[in-house]
């Protein structure tokens, strides 16, 4: 369908952002003159740092703006020449200012102590107090000025291995071919293996998986090589900067202390019996005598159809949130009659779903609707990000608006989990109550034992490197194989292929990222389980949470929604959920 083809109130309303292309010139050019360089060197006077950090906010705040149109503009049609170029020069203002400003953090670090908790403590620098406090903890850890331009100069060597395993993993990965039921022939790319992986034709599946990870151990030389590189790169970075550990490094840079991420591994590990128990009951529903790993994504239960209009499904995501308060349904109804979303696909459009925002005008979501369950599903999820990011920023200065990405997704899976409960409470049908907690059972197991099988290899293989043992095929491949067996127990095989898994996961060359995804959905069933059984208060506290913005670290803005990461109840209440939502699906009758 072509955009001109669909009514405008389907369309985001980007001229509340610019009335126009010319405006956004004017704001541009506006822009390009912009400049943090009479500050430099200067950063030691109370009045001139308050000044510096102040410009450098407005400049950020314009330049955001900017970015924003220009990639909305792009992203509703993908082949226009011109918009394309609205975002290349709006990328490049964003490295002027990066440029431009790249002098502030190592100079604030470089600054005497005493004068930087001065600073925390003087009123007039609030807005900037938990900045100042983060740099302030990170100064152990900051080399002389010379030892840090000696690391800054490594920036490009520390990013080539992911480039490396970029580049192998599409460029010059060997995509199979193999044959469905019908003797089509399917090339499997990596699009194309999750849907493979969801057939209904096992043979096929088999095939599909097989020739995928074949792909993977024809190249796993290079891969060990490129993986065991990026993971002594980061035992280089982690004792050049004196951290403990390779773990304490990465979690320093969103302020995470690492017994959050220990807490996670121990808890989970308990509540693997639970795991195993479902992996078994889905074996079973599958019919089954021996269940495989490419066995694990069919759906037991087909969608069983919300087959809903736009506005249906946009009044029944209304209607499930309502425990979140009039004040958040009406927010919800803003959105929707204001035109932040843009609707449906259109040629040229980029596929997929987003939120986005900057800090002065509404957020916005990109859709791409149709009539399923997923999509309804997806109403939710991206308003729960876009209302997260409205909140901080309407209460938030700047400085303190943008939260962590390791609190990111639990606004949207609260709003998912809601949704699902409140479907689940209305539902007469028998098969749509079955798909919709076989719906919950797969999202709590690939996103948070999977992600946490993830985290633990990580773990696991950085380990072994700071120990100085080498991270060799075999040995990576024998860590891997045993996790996958702990996992998922015996009710499944764990296939020869599966212990080479670890070869194809691209995050884990941005190192102890995974966690956060198991962390966001554990914290997002315990909230939503407060709001659904304390009410008012639990609502108040989440909004405050939402309003937190990254004022604070994000464990402790967490606990504001009674989110306690250092402690046992939220990961017992995940498990808790687990468990009883699979006691109802075993219950469950079609």
């Amino acid at each position: 369908m072509k955009r001109k083809e669909i009514e405008e109130k389907y369309f985001w309303n980007t001229a509340d952002l610019y009335r126009d292309a010319a405006e956004w010139e004017k704001a541009y050019k506006a822009a390009e003159k912009e400049t943090l360089a009479p500050y430099r060197g200067k950063l030691g006077k109370k009045d001139t740092l308050l000044a510096c950090l102040k410009k450098q906010d407005e400049i950020s705040r314009r330049l955001e703006r900017i970015y924003v149109y220009a990639h909305m503009l792009s992203d509703q049609d993908t082949g226009d020449a011109e918009n394309g170029a609205l975002v290349a020069r709006a990328q490049s203002l964003l490295v002027k200012l990066n440029a431009d400003s790249a002098y502030i953090l190592p100079e604030l670090t470089a600054l005497d102590e005493k004068y930087l908790q001065e600073c925390v403590e003087d009123e007039a620098f609030s807005d900037y107090d938990y900045m100042l406090k983060t740099i302030l903890k990170e100064k152990p850890h900051v080399l002389g000025e010379e030892a840090e331009k000696v690391l800054a100069l490594g920036g490009d060597v520390y990013s080539g291995f992911r480039d490396v395993f970029n580049v192998a993993d599409n460029a010059d990965f060997p995509f199979p071919t193999v044959k469905d039921g019908n003797g089509q022939k399917v090339r499997v790319t990596h699009g194309m293996y999750s849907v493979c992986m969801q057939s209904a034709d096992r043979a096929f599946r088999r095939r599909a998986f097989k020739a995928y990870y074949g792909g993977y151990i024809g190249m796993v030389n290079t891969l060990t090589a490129t993986y065991a590189g990026s993971v002594k790169k980061d035992v280089f970075l982690t004792k050049a900067r004196k951290y403990e550990s390779c773990l304490a490094r990465a979690l320093a840079g969103e302020d995470v202390e690492p017994i959050v991420y220990e807490n996670l591994l121990r808890y989970v590990h308990k509540g693997l019996p639970v795991l195993h128990r479902y992996i078994a009951e889905k074996k079973k529903a599958l019919r089954l005598e021996k269940m495989h790993m490419y066995d694990m994504y069919v759906p037991v239960v087909e969608d069983a159809g919300l087959k809903l209009t736009y506005e249906e499904a946009c009044a029944l995501v209304k209607e499930g949130l309502s425990p979140l308060g009039e004040e958040y349904t009406a927010l919800l109804q803003r959105a929707f009659d204001e035109r932040w979303i843009d609707v449906y696909e259109n040629d040229g459009k980029r596929s997929g779903a987003y939120s986005t925002s900057c800090y002065e005008v509404h957020p916005y979501v990109l859709l791409n609707y149709q009539q399923t369950t997923h999509d309804v599903f997806t109403i939710a999820h991206e308003m729960g990000h876009s209302i997260h990011s409205y909140y901080s920023n309407k209460t938030q200065p700047y400085a303190k608006a943008d939260y962590k990405i390791f609190v990111a997704e639990v606004a949207s899976t609260v709003n998912e989990v809601l949704l699902l409960k409140h479907i689940l409470g209305k539902a007469k049908d028998g098969k749509l109550k079955k798909y919709l907690l076989s719906y919950l059972l797969e999202m709590i197991r690939t996103t948070l034992f999977r992600q946490t099988q993830f985290a633990e290899f990580e773990y696991k293989a950085h380990e072994m490197a700071e120990k100085g043992i080498p991270l060799t095929k075999e040995a990576l491949c024998r860590k891997y194989l045993k996790l996958n067996r702990e996992y998922y127990g015996k009710a499944v095989e764990s296939d020869r292929e599966i212990a080479y898994e670890w070869a194809r996961i691209p995050h884990f060359y941005t190192s102890f990222y995974v966690y956060k995804y198991a962390t966001g959905i554990i914290s997002a069933l315990y909230i939503a389980d407060r709001i659904l059984t304390e009410g008012a208060p639990a609502v108040a506290d989440y909004k405050r949470f939402l309003s937190s913005g990254g004022s604070g670290d994000p464990v402790s803005l967490l606990k504001i929604a009674g989110v306690d990461l250092t402690k046992t109840d939220a990961f017992d209440g995940a498990m808790r959920v687990f468990e009883d939502t699979l006691e109802a699906f075993v219950a469950a009758k079609e």
